[in-house]
């Protein structure tokens, strides 16, 4: 009986090993590869099999693990109206909804098959997650904190709470997390378009933050950081956080900690080249926000050489930042700052899955692993310009994009219109 599907591509990067493997086969059964190969691996052309139910012909493409988003606001739209931002802080869940769907529906159009959300100050995605998600069959793994914590009076009304009166930071995260994928706390401001550099005072004590970082992993959670500016962001990592968010500004010292302990750093590059490019041309403010971009990639270019640990967030939700297309924008970004095609794929798929803690279902492709992958077309040299149209996004053997596999021939169109 014919139960095995046969995958042909011309390239293979696993996101793991630095290398480029050509004319590659993968065998798969019940959204599991069971066989993974290239030219010659086997003895023989797998391809005269006729055992396989079906054989994708991808042999003009590139296999790369699916992709994770570390740092989205999935309740929230890029779209620049003001109006329409400012009703993001009132809308009821039953207009959230759809908005979280068609956000995840822009991801998997990009062969994103994670996102970490960065949360909402009515908890509005985590209690989407957990009564409507597997009912709506959207594929895309999602973690979410529900809510943020911030001080009274500062900055991240948008994606969260102060601790109520009486109630310390660890208290909350003690009561909140359990029902949250992780924590996630803001401990500075946003980063002036006005002044450049300018640095915000932390939110939280050393102590208020490490006793919460501790409550979270107590029961068993991480704990993102909102931090921007060398204080706020050397006390999160004293603090035994798990990720820095932003970190603009964070300087040398704070680099050499993050590549220390072995810390995850989610730069988020493209929310200011999004800013520059939307303020109007010429003003004091999108000068500043091209020179917060300049640091930027300057600081993730040390940090390369550094050995930290970099994953992808695209911090979508944020003026100007859209679901889905920004993450290439993103890759552009990391490459103008000097990482390679590879530490760019790894940042992108493996050190994202270790950081939500999805490694078993979007890790390297191996034999064993879940079957997600996607298909881009062309050779390796073209793949972050390929990402803006993937061929196919494959998530545990099914194509999302169109629902069945692609068959020798010309391809079908997809069954749903993707932006």
């Amino acid at each position: 009986m014919k139960s095995k599907d046969m995958v042909r591509a011309g390239w293979l990067m696993d996101g793991s090993s630095g290398s480029i493997r050509r004319d590659v086969f993968l065998e798969m059964e019940n959204g599991f590869v069971t066989e993974l190969g290239w030219n010659g691996s086997r003895g023989h052309d797998p391809y005269e099999d006729k055992s396989h139910r079906r054989v994708w012909d991808l042999s003009d493409c590139t296999l790369i693990p699916g992709l994770i988003d570390c740092h989205v606001h999935l309740s929230m739209s890029g779209t620049p109206d003001r109006g329409e931002r400012e009703h993001q802080l009132s809308r009821t869940f039953e207009e959230v909804k759809p908005v979280i769907e068609e956000h995840l529906r822009h991801h998997a159009s990009r062969g994103i098959v994670a996102v970490r959300d960065g949360g909402d100050a009515h908890g509005h995605t985590l209690w989407y997650k957990k009564r409507w998600m597997k009912e709506d069959c959207v594929p895309v793994r999602l973690k979410s904190p529900g809510k943020a914590w911030r001080s009274p009076g500062r900055y991240g009304r948008l994606i969260g709470d102060p601790p109520p009166e009486g109630s310390s930071l660890a208290d909350c995260v003690a009561r909140y997390a359990r029902s949250a994928d992780h924590v996630k706390i803001v401990n500075s401001g946003l980063n002036s378009l006005r002044e450049f550099g300018k640095e915000t005072l932390p939110q939280f004590n050393l102590d208020e933050l490490r006793m919460a970082v501790r409550r979270g992993e107590e029961l068993g959670r991480k704990t993102m950081v909102h931090a921007n500016g060398k204080g706020p962001v050397s006390m999160a990592l004293k603090a035994g956080c798990h990720s820095i968010e932003h970190g603009f500004f964070m300087q040398k010292d704070n680099l050499e900690r993050l590549a220390e302990q072995q810390v995850y750093w989610v730069p988020t590059l493209f929310t200011m080249k999004a800013y520059a490019s939307l303020l109007e041309p010429g003003s004091l403010e999108s000068r500043v926000a091209a020179l917060n971009l300049e640091s930027q990639l300057e600081q993730v270019s040390r940090a390369r050489a550094m050995g930290v640990l970099l994953a992808v967030g695209t911090d979508s939700g944020s003026l100007g930042v859209h679901h889905g297309t920004s993450f290439v924008e993103e890759l552009k970004l990391l490459q103008e700052a000097g990482l390679d095609l590879h530490e760019i794929l790894r940042a992108a798929t493996l050190h994202g899955a270790a950081l939500l803690g999805v490694e078993d279902e979007c890790g390297p492709l191996r034999v064993g692993s879940p079957a997600t992958f996607v298909a881009l077309l062309g050779p390796p040299s073209r793949l972050i310009e390929s990402l803006s149209r993937p061929t196919v996004v494959c998530i545990r053997g099914v194509d999302v994009l169109r629902g069945s596999m692609p068959i020798p021939g010309p391809r079908p169109g997809p069954l749903c219109s993707f932006p």
